[in-house]
């Protein structure tokens, strides 16, 4: 089983990206537990909030013609985990920083 740490957000069509769900971004809901919350406080925070609250907007995103270095420089500069790939406005992928890692290991 691979593990999943980013999730693609589409429009309503299921084409257009229009953000993404990190796992960076659902370890930001921990922090009611940092701050004290008990654990039903907790649960009834999480159980309110929805996709659009905590997705990062408009994520920068690379095409299907990028290059590899390009993109790696890009991962690095922009401290992000991975990149949509986008095409014709159109999401057709995502390259990971392990999608990289597994490259330069084969």
């Amino acid at each position: 089983m691979e593990r999943i740490r980013h999730l693609p957000v589409v429009d309503d069509e299921g084409e257009e990206l229009v953000g993404i769900v990190s796992q960076r971004d659902l370890f930001r809901s921990a922090l009611a537990r940092a701050l004290g919350y008990g654990e039903r406080a907790q649960d009834r925070v999480i159980a309110m909030l929805v996709v659009k609250d905590v997705m990062t907007n408009d994520p920068v995103h690379v095409s299907p013609e990028t290059p590899i270095p390009e993109a790696a420089r890009i991962l690095l500069e922009k401290r992000v985990g991975c990149l949509p790939v986008v095409q014709g406005g159109r999401l057709v992928g995502i390259l990971s920083e392990t999608d990289l890692l597994r490259l330069v290991a084969e």
